[in-house]
């Protein structure tokens, strides 16, 4: 069925076109404030702008043909020309009647798809993931999660930092100062042990920084037992990148490190050389910008004057590549903002080179800590990723043991994964995520306010309503019934309305990639229903009003899991 807001459009369109005015589109949208209806448009303002007439007597005339019938009541007119839109009740209860069991809670399949490859996350090989890796890889998988629900294909693809300069220090220590022991227990530490071993003497050994440039050039040329070497180091990095994507829930459809695409940077240089897109300066070869004011004095590097390739150049292969393999409608990149010029250079080359694919950034800021400063720690050393969860899970386990200290430790510590990690991900998804934001433990953790243990506390006490009122020999009324749903309270009636607005709301974390839309849907729903569960008695109510609270508290629960599980979150039946 039509979603509210398209049927509000679809008619609103109508009337402007009995209107004559067929040359603008009318944006509906919620209501800021739901004393004065539930939607509005101010088509009105924008008509009376352009003609530079009174808005109200335009909205006045689109009032007067727009049809209500069945829909809403007759639109009202506000301020300096907003038209509202108060649903009818009976609209009302067939919409919830009707997504309250749909299998996709209202919202169709794009009938637009497209192919988009998300790269995200993308740790370094011989380094421990930090807590700067929480952004790229939340956000990311949560934009995947959303576009796959709506309907796109989606591939995730993990553009690992496998290759590069540090591997000749790598490969020189793991000759000379190897620890297997160490290598057994902690693979990534003793890695990053060696590399900073053989960095720290080659500021006074000449003979050490010079072995170690032999080893790396030994490596480019494919020695085999350097390559031997180096396959063994990203074998057990990225065993460890799994562990941490486990204990997140993510996963990958590829991680095509930076290595698979060292074959086809020299033929990509001499190509983009030979169609006169790239010039030689002082040495390097640059593909220059001269007619983008931004871009003019910054041309993109793709080889150096000593011959070696740069990110730019490796990015610039991996588009190509993708789109060769996957033709992709869209490539989204989910990586700091930082970032930002060296995308717009190699967007701005891919489009030269006729790419046709829309690339995207989508930059984020930084995790600051309590200082408001970006997280590291005393060392000066970026915090791992993997303390940072295991913190977590153990604060989540003590607020949990705190709060109900019956649970057997099994149980216990399953719930403070699933509250520990949830925390870590809704700070994150909660944020606008261009905002710098402060980590904070408590608040992250705080079973009130904008947090999943919040929002996943409501869906349990939802659970632990059905589990009464099957105790209460009431099973059959917590089969709800389509008929018997039924909205007379006006917190049941902001609570059905919020809940048939998930499926319009869900497309438009897209728009301008915010995930945080979500997450602020999310808080406002379990807001509107703790009003309606202190208003409205669920099981103490006679049998036709309960079993239609029932429906309403059965909706609500399926609305917050799936959005909790769209941003990679769980909900456990008790905590």
């Amino acid at each position: 069925m039509p979603l509210l807001v398209e049927e509000i459009s679809h008619r609103l369109a109508q009337s402007l076109a009995q209107c004559d005015y067929t040359d603008i589109t009318p944006a509906v949208s919620p209501t800021n404030d739901t004393r004065f209806g539930d939607y509005q448009t101010n088509v009105a303002m924008q008509i009376a702008k352009a003609a530079r007439t009174n808005p109200r007597e335009v909205a006045q005339r689109i009032c007067e043909k727009f049809d209500t019938s069945g829909l809403t009541e007759t639109p009202e007119i506000a301020g300096a020309g907003f038209i509202n839109f108060r649903i009818l009740n009976d609209k009302l209860v067939s919409t919830a009647n009707t997504m309250c069991y749909d299998e996709r809670l209202g919202l169709p399949v794009t009938e637009t798809p497209k192919t988009i490859i998300i790269d995200f996350s993308s740790p370094n090989v011989a380094k421990p993931m930090h807590v700067g890796h929480i952004r790229s890889t939340i956000i990311g998988d949560c934009l995947a999660r959303v576009a796959r629900f709506v309907g796109h294909h989606v591939i995730t693809d993990n553009h690992i930092g496998d290759w590069g300069t540090q591997f000749g220090k790598v490969i020189y220590g793991w000759k000379h100062l190897l620890d297997p022991d160490a290598l057994e227990r902690d693979p990534i530490a003793e890695l990053v042990r060696l590399y900073r071993e053989i960095n720290t003497r080659e500021a006074s050994e000449p003979a050490v920084a010079q072995a170690a440039r032999e080893e790396l050039v030994k490596l480019q040329s494919g020695d085999e037992e350097n390559l031997a070497i180096w396959r063994k180091c990203v074998e057990l990095s990225w065993r460890e990148f799994e562990k941490i994507y486990k204990t997140l829930d993510v996963t990958f459809d590829e991680h095509l490190g930076e290595s698979f695409y060292n074959d086809k940077l020299a033929p990509l240089c001499d190509r983009l050389e030979k169609l006169g897109l790239a010039t030689h300066s002082e040495g390097a070869l640059c593909i220059f910008f001269p007619d983008i004011p931004a871009l003019a004095e910054k041309p993109a590097i793709i080889r150096k004057s000593d011959g070696g390739f740069l990110y730019a150049t490796t990015d610039l292969a991996t588009i190509e590549y993708r789109v060769e393999r996957w033709h992709p409608g869209a490539v989204w990149y989910v990586v700091g903002a930082p970032q930002t010029l060296h995308f717009e250079q190699i967007f701005e080359a891919s489009r030269r080179m006729g790419i046709e694919a829309n690339l995207q950034h989508i930059p984020f800021g930084s995790i600051l800590g309590a200082d408001r400063k970006i997280m590291k720690t005393r060392a000066g050393d970026n915090i791992g990723l993997r303390e940072v969860l295991d913190e977590a899970v153990t604060r989540a386990e003590t607020v949990i043991s705190e709060k109900n200290p019956m649970f057997d430790p099994i149980e216990r510590s399953r719930i403070a994964l699933i509250v520990g990690i949830g925390a870590v991900k809704y700070a994150e998804l909660s944020q606008n995520r261009m905002s710098d934001y402060i980590f904070a433990w408590d608040k992250m953790l705080a079973f009130h306010g904008n947090t999943a243990p919040y929002l996943q506390n409501a869906y349990v006490r939802i659970q632990s309503i059905f589990r009464k009122a099957a105790e209460s020999i009431m099973e059959s009324s917590a089969v709800c019934i389509h008929e018997h749903i039924a909205i007379a309270a006006s917190e049941e009636r902001l609570l059905a309305l919020h809940l048939a607005r998930y499926a319009e709301m869900v497309p438009h974390v897209l728009d301008d990639f915010r995930p945080n839309l979500l997450a602020n849907y999310l808080y406002e729903l379990a807001e509107l229903f703790h009003a309606f569960y202190e208003a409205c008695p669920v099981l103490k109510a006679e049998e036709a009003i309960r079993i239609s609270r029932l429906a309403l508290c059965r909706w609500t629960s399926r609305v917050l899991a799936h959005g909790l599980s769209l941003m990679g979150i769980q909900c456990p039946e008790r905590m």
